[in-house]
Order: C-alpha cells, then sequence, then structure tokens
C-alpha cells in the first residue's frame, strides 16, 4: 500500500523564508475541499510563527494552480444551494486569511494560473511569474463567474481590466499579466528563483512590525479591511452559489464536463 502524497509541502530555511507548495501535479494542482482545508491550515500555523518573516506560495509542477479540481465540479453539480454556499465559503476563508496575513507574501507563479489560482495569485503581497505561465477567468465560459475571487483580482487589475477578462474569458501571457498589474514581474523561468530571491532579500530588510503595518496602512486607506472583506464574502459566496445551481451553471458545467460545446455558443458555420 503506497502512503497518498501530502496536498502540500511545507519547508523553512534558516532566514525564516516558508515556502508552502501546491502539490497535485498530476492535476495541475486544482482546488478540492481537503486541498483548501490544508492550504488554510499551513497559512495560519505559518502566519502565527514568530520564526517565519515570509511566506512564499509556489505549485509542483508545471503548474501553479488550474483553479477548481473537476471532480469537485462534478459533485457541486449535483449538490443543493446551501451545499454550494458552503463550499464557496471555505475558499472565501482561505483567500481571506491569505490576503490579511500578518507575515509579508510573495507568489512564485511557476505556471498557469487559472481561475481560483489566479485569485491565489492577486491575494498575495508580491506576484513574480515565469513568462511562459498563461493567466485565465474563464467562468463565463462554464456559465459562471469568478465571484469568491473577484474582490482580490479585481484590486490588481483594476475595474477596467477586470471587466474585459471576467467577460471574455481571455487567456493571457504573463506579459500581459505584468502589464495589468496581476503579476509584478515577469521574468524568464530560469530566472524565478532569483527574482523571488530579490523580493525576499528587501522584506527582510525592513522590520516586521513595520511590514504588517504598512500592509494594514495600504488597506485602510483603500478602503479594504479583513471585516469588510468577510462581509463581501457572504455575498459573493451566495452568488457563486446561486449561479452553479441555476439552470445556465449546470448546462455549462455539464457542457465543460463532457468535453462539448454550451447550448448558447453558436453553432460554426
Amino acid at each position: 500500500m503506497t502512503d497518498t502524497p501530502p496536498l502540500t509541502q511545507v519547508s523553512q530555511d534558516g532566514r525564516g523564508v516558508a515556502t508552502i507548495t501546491l502539490n497535485r501535479p498530476e492535476v495541475h494542482n486544482a482546488f478540492n475541499a481537503a486541498l483548501i482545508t490544508q492550504l488554510h491550515q499551513d497559512i495560519v500555523r505559518l502566519d502565527e510563527d514568530e520564526a517565519v518573516r515570509v511566506m512564499v506560495l509556489t505549485g509542483e509542477g508545471r503548474s501553479f494552480s488550474a483553479g477548481a479540481d473537476l471532480n469537485g465540479m462534478r459533485e457541486m453539480a449535483q449538490v443543493d444551494e446551501q451545499a454550494n454556499m458552503a463550499d464557496a465559503l471555505a475558499l472565501a476563508d482561505l483567500l481571506r486569511r491569505l490576503a490579511y496575513t500578518k507575515t509579508p507574501t510573495v507568489a512564485r507563479v511557476n505556471g498557469a494560473a487559472y481561475g481560483g489560482g489566479v485569485g491565489l495569485v492577486a491575494c498575495c503581497d508580491v506576484a513574480i511569474g515565469a513568462d511562459n505561465a498563461k493567466f485565465g477567468l474563464t467562468e463565463t465560459r462554464l456559465g459562471l463567474v469568478p465571484a469568491v475571487i473577484s474582490p482580490y483580482v479585481i484590486n490588481a487589475l483594476g475595474p477596467r481590466q477586470a471587466n474585459r477578462l471576467f467577460l471574455t474569458a481571455r487567456i493571457f501571457a504573463a506579459e500581459d499579466a505584468e502589464r495589468l498589474g496581476l503579476l509584478h514581474r515577469s521574468v524568464p523561468a530560469a530566472e524565478l528563483d532569483h527574482a523571488v530571491n530579490d523580493e525576499i532579500e528587501l522584506l527582510m530588510k525592513a522590520g516586521p512590525q513595520a511590514l504588517f503595518a504598512a500592509k494594514s496602512l495600504v488597506g485602510a486607506v483603500s478602503g479594504r479591511t479583513e471585516d469588510s472583506q468577510k462581509a463581501l464574502d457572504q455575498a459573493t459566496a451566495k452568488l457563486i452559489a446561486s449561479l452553479r445551481v441555476s439552470p445556465e451553471g449546470r448546462e455549462g458545467i455539464a457542457a465543460f464536463l463532457e468535453k462539448r460545446p454550451a447550448s448558447w455558443v453558436p453553432p460554426e458555420s
């Protein structure tokens, strides 16, 4: 009997840098309920550890995170709105905890990020990505919207750019992600670790309490607090739960799982 690989791998170095690696490479580090729970626990534990000065989030294998797991989508398509609400709130709690850590966070975007994976990137204080990474917010193709991640993604992109990407569901490159503000830098894949380390070294030169105060200051001045986010999470979770159980949402998810065009897609001429 073989042991099941851990859903995340956590390592710490002598400098006080903790790295959380999403460890489902066989499904491009897609979320399921267990991964969401494990990642949430990792973030809480490391954020409470005074020896940890910087947290890095990355993915094992070729992808950062493909967002929702296919099996999870299939399950959610079969349950009621209340169960979908609970599922959405679990993701909302994870994202809020990541966004409001006292410890600075760095996203090491080693590959593709879609849907919820984009949300993780947007929640981190600093985001550095490989230049071959691809990004997408493709939920509208399923009759859904990127509801729970939307506050963080809109904060990163701005309303105008988010509007286009939410509506068109277009796939965009790392160069575009940097230009739009989702990534702070995109670098050749071979230089990714060096670029991430540059950011870490700068963070390590600042006072830990000053870093937390600076992060809180940005949130307060921009009108974004953990309490206000928690209230907003209820609304975004309710929205995605209602869309998942709607006729259009069920059709979109079914079409995706069956690898066919949804009913609203015009036939090819």
